[in-house]
């Protein structure tokens, strides 16, 4: 059996074992090797939720997804070659503050704040970078939706850092027609309704879409607002397809973005269950897999 705790870093950003896209044989031998009640939800989530969610599946869809297409072998990853790049990369985040500190000091008197050129050089950056991991994470939603017939999905992105702004980006990018000539595909999941997340120092931004196909079954506001009702959110925009809003850091009541994710992943994918848009497994609601998190990848 893996390491749980190489799994958890690997699953850091990665949605499944076998393959980036979609769930694969690996994923299914890998879960089976694991007994749910050795995995501690709370210092390994992406592994707890990884191992709900291909528990799901392994069960429903054994052999053939939900069109008949047969479950891929997938290939292992190297789990211990990827903790080791992942604690080197840390390393190197850590070390980096010190010696921008001697830089500073160094150049103190030469310090300038940014023209508006530069500012908008990094406007464009981040836009970039935010297109780009919305069009991957699309991409992987795409996969497992159509691996698991889902009709809803729950993620968070990191790249927009709590703006609703630039949360919004990151959804059209999820949702942009995906073009199977490419080399890189992207986006592609614009027929799965999705709530999705993102985490800043003042707020927790939230977006939410229901596709018009499936208007008719959730009420996208609604869904917004049951969500952000967990912690008095406030809603800024809403219609039939796109609902936007967040939640406020408020250390005096102890909210913080990060810490309240989890919760409103569990209320959003609760209300769908109660519309019967979200998959059963042995009938505990309690023990309801949660499909997305930060996690799919941060998938």
């Amino acid at each position: 059996m893996a390491n749980l705790k190489e799994l958890e870093t690997y699953l850091d950003t990665n949605c499944f074992l076998g393959s980036k896209p979609v769930p694969t044989l690996v994923d299914y031998k890998q879960c089976e090797a694991i007994d749910a009640a050795s995995i501690d939800a709370d210092k390994m989530p992406r592994l707890a939720r990884w191992h709900a969610h291909i528990t799901y599946l392994k069960e429903k869809y054994p052999v053939s997804d939900w069109r008949g297409d047969a479950v891929p072998a997938g290939k292992a990853p190297d789990l211990a070659a990827a903790a080791k790049k992942e604690a080197a990369m840390a390393a190197k985040k850590d070390a980096a503050p010190k010696e921008g500190k001697k830089e500073e000091k160094k150049d103190d008197k030469e310090a300038k704040e940014p023209t508006p050129e530069e500012l908008e050089q990094l406007k464009k950056a981040k836009l970039k970078k935010v297109k780009k991991e919305g069009g991957k994470r699309g991409v992987e939603i795409e996969g497992a939706g159509d691996m698991g017939g889902l009709q809803f999905f729950c993620t968070s992105t990191d790249e927009p850092e709590g703006d609703l702004d630039l949360l919004v980006v990151s959804m059209a990018a999820m949702n942009e027609k995906s073009d199977p000539t490419e080399e890189e595909r992207k986006g592609g999941s614009g027929h799965i309704g999705k709530m999705i997340f993102s985490a800043g120092v003042d707020q927790l931004a939230v977006v939410a879409y229901v596709p018009e196909d499936k208007q008719d079954k959730c009420d996208c506001k609604e869904w917004l607002e049951k969500v952000l009702g967990l912690y008095q959110g406030t809603v800024v925009s809403s219609a039939k397809d796109i609902s936007t809003g967040f939640v406020k850091t408020d250390s005096n009541k102890n909210i913080f973005p990060l810490k309240i994710r989890d919760s409103m992943f569990l209320e959003a994918n609760n209300f769908l269950r109660k519309l019967g848009l979200f998959p059963e497994d042995n009938g505990d609601s309690d023990d309801d897999p949660v499909f997305g998190d930060d996690d799919f990848p941060s998938m």
